[in-house]
Formats: structure tokens, sequence, C-alpha cells
């Protein structure tokens, strides 16, 4: 290692010793040290260390504002991964020539990070990205407008504050629904004490449903029938009565019941076909 690299990150060791705490302290020897880094060649073993140095600095940075974003469902391990990641293309696209501190790039570096992280990585069901930056919007001035309102914001509050119509604020308001799912096993106590499983609430399909639309289409085709076939196209399928049983309380012979069922029920299909 140089000489010059050698001096300056000992410098910035010094310096971050002595700060205890001071912001302006470490900002100060970062400056030295990427205003070095800048200025040797890419692949540099010199460029590589003052990279990990800066690094390794402010890595109590990273965490702190990743403690910012706990408890929302993600674990901290995680978030402080991504927080460390932000703060290495911190490092990495800083330029020392704008004169700025290096926090005052960082902190919006590694907020954003976590923030797209949160948006792209987090649901558990996949939205669009407008709605979720509506539902964002709405969170961030939901609680600003329940302390001026004096009262929890309606749907057309909202609307109006964020320059919405009431359609989107209400899909914004739904896509929350989508962060965070509930597992079918996730337990559901009950008044009396008992504890069933969520997906034991669930009702299931009912076949009857999809017989609607077909009794629907065969209501005004029974009512053109002559009256006799429609009562015997009654008895059999609504009062489940065989044709001996028909024939019997009609007073025909069964032959004839099975005729004339046959008949309705052929020109019940043929207008079930044309319609």
């Amino acid at each position: 290692m140089s000489a010059t690299a050698e001096s300056t990150l000992s410098t910035s060791r010094s310096g971050s010793r002595d700060a205890s705490g001071s912001r302006d302290a470490m900002d100060s020897a970062a400056m030295s040290l990427l205003s070095l880094m800048a200025d040797l060649p890419e692949g540099s073993a010199d460029r590589q260390r003052i990279r990990a140095r800066l690094i390794e600095m402010y890595l109590p940075l990273a965490r702190y504002l990743a403690q910012r974003f706990r408890n929302r469902g993600e674990l901290f391990d995680d978030l402080a991964q991504v927080a460390n990641l932000g703060l290495v293309k911190a490092v990495d696209r800083f330029d020392p020539g704008r004169g700025s501190a290096f926090t005052s790039y960082a902190i919006p570096m590694i907020t954003g990070e976590l923030k797209r992280h949160f948006r792209d990585k987090c649901w558990d069901v996949r939205v669009p990205r407008r709605l979720q930056e509506i539902r964002m919007r709405i969170s961030r001035v939901t609680e600003e407008l329940t302390q001026t309102l004096g009262r929890s914001p309606t749907v057309t509050d909202l609307a109006v504050h964020l320059d919405a119509t009431e359609e989107e604020i209400i899909e914004g308001m739904e896509a929350g629904q989508a962060y965070q799912t509930a597992s079918l096993d996730a337990p559901v106590h009950g008044g009396d004490g008992e504890v069933t499983g969520l997906g034991d609430l669930l009702g299931g399909a009912d076949p009857e449903i999809e017989q609607v639309e077909v009794r629907e289409a065969l209501r005004p085709l029974l009512a053109r029938l002559p009256a006799r076939e429609q009562r015997i196209v009654a008895m059999r399928f609504s009062g489940n009565l065989t044709q001996s049983q028909i024939a019997d309380q009609l007073g025909m012979s069964q032959m004839h019941v099975s005729r004339l069922q046959a008949a309705a029920l052929t020109k019940l299909r043929a207008g079930l076909l044309a319609g």
C-alpha cells in the first residue's frame, strides 16, 4: 500500500475513534478516504482496502436506519443486509467532487433501498406498483388528516387531499390486504374456547350453483310444454317418482308415460340448444 493511502487510513481510524459519535468528524475522515479512492484506478488493492474501510465505518449507520423499519413483518437480519447493500452502493456511487457530506448522500440511498425492498419483495400477493404507491401515500396522510379533522378520514377526504379519484383510493386500501396473507392453518379461537383452523371455516363449492343457469333457461321452455307433459316432467324429476308410479297416478300405461316423457325431454333439449 502506498504511504499516502496508509496515512489516510490511519487518520480515518483515529478520526473515527476521536469522533465519539460526531457525524462531522466521521464525514471529514470519510471525505479524505473517498477523495483518495476516486483518484485510484479500478481494481487497485489500495482502492479496495479504502472501500472496505469506508463500508466498515458506516455499518452502524446502516444498522440504525434498518431499525427504523422493524416490526413490519420482515426479519431484522434481512433488513440489515438490505441496508448494507444500500451503503455499498452509496460508497461506490458517491462523487466527492460535489462537496457535500457523505451522510447526506448515504442516508437517502440506504433508506431508498429499504423502501424498494418492502415495495418489491415483501408482498405476499403481487399487486401493480401503482396500487402499492397509492397505498403508501394513503398510509402517510391518514394520521395527518386524523389529527387535522379530529376523526378518521373518509375515502372522499383522502381523494381530495391526494388529488385522486375515490375509486383509486378504494383500490389502494384494498391492495393493503395483499401485503400479508393468513395461513389456512392459522388457529381461530371460537367463543366457546374451541380452536379450529382458518381453512376449516371456509365454505366449499355448492354444486347446486352450477345448475341455476340451466334451471332459469328451462323455466320458459317448461311453460311451453302441454300441461300433461309438464306434469309428467315435474313428477319424474321433482317428485322423484318412477314411470310406473306416474302411470298409476295418471291412469295410463307406463309405455304411454315413457313416450310422453321422451317427447318432453326432446323439446326441452332442442330449446336449450337453440337458445
